[in-house]
């Protein structure tokens, strides 16, 4: 029946959009700018100028995007032509249908009516599960890991914490073995020849606030960077 597939398809979408905040988030997005710009592809609504530069200016995140504003159109397509029919006087057969679930006859004048009231009901019930912590950091674990296991895209070793104007913003970056910097002092690696400023580095639990040009870069680090937020990708970051 129509209401089923309304239902079904926004059901869907709900996990359309936890997957691609996922994806986003692997790719070095803050988890709730994340989800925003998930649900902002999806829906057409919401993308702003400052933070759409963070999705176009990164390959993955324009793919991810690509393929949200694909299925968020579809999506949106099948709800309204699956929600105009169910408000529409049904066949016999579904009334049928309606009278051996239900235990009283339902006219035929007012079974639209009745799908409206199902559709409410079980997007309510739908709004409540996702909004459940509990049942939402399950659902995001399982899909997360599902996500990771296709191996779809390369996952980033930093992560984007604020956006600022003009494609600036603070970056958290994990040093790992291919990175361009490891094993060079912050005047060595020359990050503020490219506008690049490193404001800490977290080194085994502890925090070195304004490091000395002369410290050196270890395997491991965390460098809390703040500049434009594509050269601090190029410069930290290993080549995929």
């Amino acid at each position: 029946m129509s209401w089923m597939l309304f239902v079904i398809t926004i059901f869907v979408s709900f996990i359309v959009v936890r997957i691609g905040a996922i994806a986003f988030q692997l790719t070095g997005l803050e988890w709730s700018l994340a989800k925003f710009q998930a649900l902002s592809c999806f829906t057409g609504t919401g993308f702003t100028t400052q933070e759409s530069e963070l999705i176009t200016g990164d390959r993955q995140r324009r793919r991810i995007a690509s393929v949200l504003m694909v299925l968020g159109n579809a999506g949106i397509v099948v709800m309204i032509a699956a929600f105009a029919d169910s408000l529409r006087p049904q066949q016999i057969l579904q009334q049928r249908l309606a009278r051996r679930l239900l235990p009283f006859s339902v006219p035929v004048d007012l079974l639209p009516w009745l799908n409206l009231l199902l559709i409410i009901l079980a997007v309510l019930v739908i709004y409540r599960v996702f909004r459940s912590p509990k049942l939402s950091k399950r659902l995001t674990s399982f899909l997360r890991k599902r996500v990771i296991r296709r191996e779809l895209f390369t996952q980033a070793s930093f992560e984007e914490l604020l956006l600022a104007t003009g494609g600036y913003g603070v970056s958290k970056i994990g040093i790992t073995a291919g990175s361009p910097v490891l094993d060079k002092t912050l005047s060595e690696s020359e990050l503020r020849r490219h506008d690049v400023t490193v404001l800490a580095i977290a080194r085994a639990g502890k925090t070195i606030p304004n490091p000395s040009a002369n410290r050196r870069i270890r395997l491991g680090d965390q460098l809390i960077c703040f500049g434009k937020l594509q050269n601090i990708r190029d410069r930290t970051c290993m080549n995929p």
